[in-house]
This record gives C-alpha cells, sequence and structure tokens, in this order.
C-alpha cells in the first residue's frame, strides 16, 4: 500500500465524492469518517492503474514474414456466394514444406484473429478492429501447409443459431434460398457444404459448429471442452467456449483435429489437452473395422422425444442409427432424464456470463486476452445498444436481472452442469457413444430483423440437443444423414443432422463411429420419403 500512497500524482482526476459515487447505485453508503480515507485509496489505485496501462502488451508476435497476409479486402459482389457467406477475402498461403493439410483450403470464423486482417464479429455496434496476433489455431493450420483464404460471415456476436442476424447480410442455405444456414458459424458452413472451402474453424458456445453443419448438411465437431486452445478467438464464456472444425467427411474432420488440439501453453482451458501433434485421431478414424461389433450405442429416449423434434428428423435420425446394427454393433435406447434440464442450465449460466463478457467483467482466466478488441468495443454507448440485435440485447438484460436476483445462481449451473456431466460419464461406462438428432428441425426459413421475440423466433428451441454437451464438456459430432421436408413446403429438401456424443476426450470414438456411417450409406440418397438408399 505504501507504494500506492507515494504515487499519487498532482494531476490524479479523481474527485472527493468518486467512491460514494460508485457504491449508490448500489444502495451502500461510506462513512463520513471515512471517506477522506476512501478518496486517497481511490486516487492511489487510480494512479497504479494509470500506469499498468501505460506497459507494452504482450502478444504473440506472427510470422507474417513467412505467412505474408495477400491482397486483404472486403468481398464486392461479384466475390459474395449464398447472400454474404465471406465476411474477408486474402490468402495467406501454408507451409511451402508441405504438411498433413498442404493443398487444403480453410476459411475462419470471423471471430478468429488473423493479424492484419479486420474483424466484424458479424457486427456493426463498433467498427471492424484489426488484431495484431494470430489465433494459434490459423499458426498451426499454416504449419501443416493450409491456405487460409479468408474469414466467414458469424452471427451478430453469435449471439445466435440463425443466418440473418449479421450486420454484414444474411447468409443462404446452399440447399435452398430463403432458408437459414444456421449459426454462429454461417458463412462457413455454407461454404464447406458447398465445397468452396474444405475446412472451416468455427467457435461453438451452445451450438454455433454443429447447428449450421446440420442445417447446411456438413461435418461438424465440438471437441472436449480444452481439446482446442481458444488463443486469439472472441469469448462468450470460458467454460463453455469450443473452437473446431467444420469439413465434409469425418475422415477430414478427424485430420484437422490432430493439427490444431494440444495445450498451446497459453490458455488454461486447454490444461487437460495432450500435447500437440501426440493425437492420431486421423490414423483412428482411417482404420475404423468393418465390423462394430462390441461396439455399443446408446439412443437418447429425451433427445428424440422432445415436443420439438419433428416426425420428419426424429424418422430419419433413428433409420440412420438402426443401420448401425448391419455393422455389428450394439444399438438400444438409453434415458437420461437430466439431459432435459440442459437448456435451463446453459440459458443461465450463459446470460450471466455472457452478460459479463459483454460488459468488460468477465475475469479470473489465464490465456491471452484480446485488449485491443476490449478498448474498440468499450464502454457502451445507448447508440451501440440500439444498434445491436435483440439477442445481444437481451442477453444483457437477462444477465443483469439474474445476477442482481438470484446472486448465487451462476455457482449453481456449474455445480449441476457437473452433475449433469458426471451422469453422462456414467452412460459412457457402458456405451460408447449416445446418439440423438443434431438439430431438432431441418432449416427453417429466415426471420426479420423485428420485434424482439419475432427476431427470436427462428431460432428458439434449436440447441435443445446440443448446449448441454457445452455445459458438460462432452465431444460431440455432427453428421448428415439425410434430407426431410421443410417445415414450410414439402417439396424443398433439407439436410438433417446426427449427433454423435461420446466421453471425456473420446473424440477417436465418435469419429469412428461417424465414419463408418459414412463408409456405407451415401446420406445424400436417403430422403424422409422412403427412409432408404
Amino acid at each position: 500500500m505504501s507504494v500506492l500512497f507515494t504515487s499519487i500524482s498532482e494531476t490524479n482526476p479523481v474527485k472527493a465524492d468518486d467512491a460514494q459515487a460508485l457504491l449508490g447505485p448500489l444502495g451502500l453508503t461510506i462513512d463520513p469518517a471515512e471517506a477522506q480515507d476512501f478518496h486517497t485509496l481511490l486516487a492511489a489505485v487510480h494512479d497504479c492503474a494509470e500506469g499498468v496501462a501505460a506497459l507494452p502488451d504482450y502478444q504473440p508476435i506472427p510470422d507474417q514474414t513467412k505467412y505474408p497476409r495477400e491482397n486483404v479486402r472486403r468481398p464486392g459482389p461479384d466475390e459474395q456466394v449464398f447472400g454474404q457467406a465471406w465476411a474477408h477475402r486474402f490468402l495467406i498461403r501454408g507451409n511451402a514444406q508441405g504438411g498433413p493439410l498442404a493443398g487444403k483450403s480453410v476459411s475462419l470464423k470471423d471471430v478468429i484473429a488473423v493479424a492484419g486482417v479486420p474483424q466484424l464479429l458479424g457486427s456493426d455496434i463498433i467498427p471492424s478492429w484489426t488484431p495484431t496476433t494470430d489465433a494459434t489455431v490459423v499458426t498451426r493450420l499454416l504449419e501443416a501447409g493450409a491456405d487460409i483464404v479468408g474469414t466467414s460471415t458469424c452471427e451478430n456476436l453469435c449471439h445466435s443459431t440463425s443466418s440473418y442476424t449479421s450486420a454484414q447480410g444474411t447468409v443462404e442455405n446452399p440447399h435452398a434460398v430463403g432458408y437459414s444456414a444456421g449459426g454462429s458459424t454461417s458463412g462457413g458452413a455454407a461454404l464447406v457444404a458447398a465445397g468452396l472451402v474444405d475446412i472451416t474453424i468455427g467457435g461453438d458456445q451452445g451450438g454455433s459448429i454443429r447447428v449450421p453443419a446440420s442445417l447446411c448438411g456438413c461435418v461438424g465437431l465440438k471437441p472436449t471442452h480444452g481439446r482446442v486452445p481458444f488463443t486469439g478467438i472472441a469469448s462468450g464464456d470460458a467454460l463453455n467456449d469450443h473452437a473446431g472444425p467444420l469439413t465434409q467427411t469425418t475422415l477430414e474432420t478427424a485430420r484437422c483435429l490432430d493439427i490444431i488440439s494440444g495445450y498451446d501453453g497459453i490458455d488454461d482451458r486447454a490444461l487437460g489437452s495432450s500435447k500437440p501433434g501426440s493425437t492420431n485421431f486421423e490414423l483412428a478414424t482411417q482404420n475404423t473395422p468393418d465390423s462394430l461389433e462390441g461396439f455399443k450405442i446408446g439412443i437418447l429416449k429425451e433427445g428424440f422425444e422432445h415436443s420439438m423434434v419433428s416426425p420428419a428428423v426424429r424418422e430419419t435420425v433413428l433409420n440412420a442409427v438402426q443401420k448401425y446394427k448391419d455393422l455389428g454393433a450394439t444399438v438400444e435406447e438409453v434415458s437420461l432424464p437430466d439431459h432435459l434440464q440442459g437448456p435451463a442450465i446453459w440459458t443461465t449460466q450463459q446470460r450471466i456470463a455472457g452478460a459479463q463478457t459483454l460488459l468488460g467483467q468477465n475475469t479470473g482466466r489465464r490465456g491471452l486476452c484480446m485488449t485491443d478488441m476490449e478498448r474498440a468495443r468499450l464502454p457502451w454507448t445507448d447508440d451501440g445498444f440500439q444498434r445491436a440485435f435483440p439477442s445481444t440485447k437481451n442477453v444483457i438484460v437477462n444477465g443483469l436481472y439474474l445476477m442482481q436476483k438470484f446472486p448465487d445462481l451462476y455457482g449453481k449451473t456449474v455445480n449441476f452442469g457437473r452433475n449433469l456431466s458426471d451422469q453422462y460419464q456414467e452412460l459412457f461406462a457402458k456405451y460408447d457413444v449416445v446418439v440423438m438428432p443434431t438439430t431438432p428441425v431441418v432449416a427453417p426459413r429466415h426471420g426479420k430483423r423485428e420485434l424482439p421475440l419475432d427476431s427470436l423466433k427462428p431460432s428458439m428451441g434449436l440447441t435443445i440437443n446440443t448446449a448441454i454437451f457445452n455445459v458438460t464438456g462432452h465431444p460431440a459430432l455432427s453428421i448428415p444423414v439425410g434430407f426431410a421436408p421443410a417445415n414450410d413446403d414439402d417439396q424443398v429438401m433439407l439436410p438433417v443432422g446426427m449427433q454423435i456424443v461420446g466421453g471425456l476426450w473420446q473424440e477417436e470414438k465418435i469419429l469412428q463411429a461417424g465414419h463408418a456411417w459414412e463408409s456405407h450409406h451415401d446420406w445424400k440418397k436417403v430422403h424422409y420419403s422412403t427412409g432408404k438408399n
């Protein structure tokens, strides 16, 4: 404390009544006899903060000589596809010496830092900001030989599983104009599903990899929490943050996971992950046996019987699961009633932590803090709040209310989330994987930016089977298993996703299950009208 006292400057801006003004909104008061001391202490901490603010930041420095950024630009109408699938176009050529991903093209969800490339975050609340560092996944992809060809549109601050909320424009489903591509990794899923890029790296806080993979008809993996470092990726809630790949095949997903996984010495989410380069998911997936005899698959009763699951999706996924019997696997129904608590636990947790993050109040993690982004987006202004999409406004309103009225609730969600995780781990002691529909319906029609309830309606319920695994941290893979008709037009056929979930750190099993199904069935020939190849 003596250092603080001696550092108080003559130009210190702290006023005599500032301490009381800070406490006033909380209904707290300062004893007049203590007021001068608290003024002195507040002034001292201000000078301390000024000193820290003047220190140089400590950001990883990317090798832009080895990996120069070529022709960074916002794509014009002639370059855009599926509405507004691209955020920025550029080229960073991968390792000239080659590598496991040589010749592969990659897009990055527009929340993943690339030095020198403006980041939009799907928002226009603030001007785009330009990172000075590369996310860990970017460095690893380049070292593995991949070419990064752009950033893909994400939904507004990642607060939607629809694909019309981005301030940059709507992303169309590659199978039908007018229908959602899913979110929040909307642009990347459309690009992969259409074969315009080989790989997209997305972020998933409640389903933002798996939902668009399901709606667009590609493979999307949310790995075990911490398997892939989140360094250099905009966070929602560190407990729910996951990064992972979207590709056209499970084998490609496994190959990419080998490259991007492993603790990077920075992100504390990844402390339990393997040493980089030590996994071999690709080989294990490639060597999936033709016979799955001894492999036990659970059909999660609650994941199929939820009232929101459409009959067409339910039947398509059930038919897909039954095909495992032909490969020798044991397939039987299982039940975990508390699965139905997942959406409420996730919603409460995400509203509180999400509001804290948006307001710059989320603390307590060791990792890379993107200070440039924080300075760009804070403090909030009323003008910025008015331009925010209703889902973002709702996060702030809900979060502030819950923190005020239920002060112990975030801790309760963490505790109950551990309960859910433990229950699932008990289930995975008996079954290798558990399956269910990824999303309860096929892609819905786009909504419109109207009053809040109307704006949020198209995405309501899409994460009933996905968000719970952000809470528990279990790895979950979505693969396409057929087509079913759109809810509003039975002539429009749209993809159906099946979610395969495994035990913590058991990605190998879900990748093998996905690859086994893919190897024996062509999902594009499976239609709800027949349910047969």
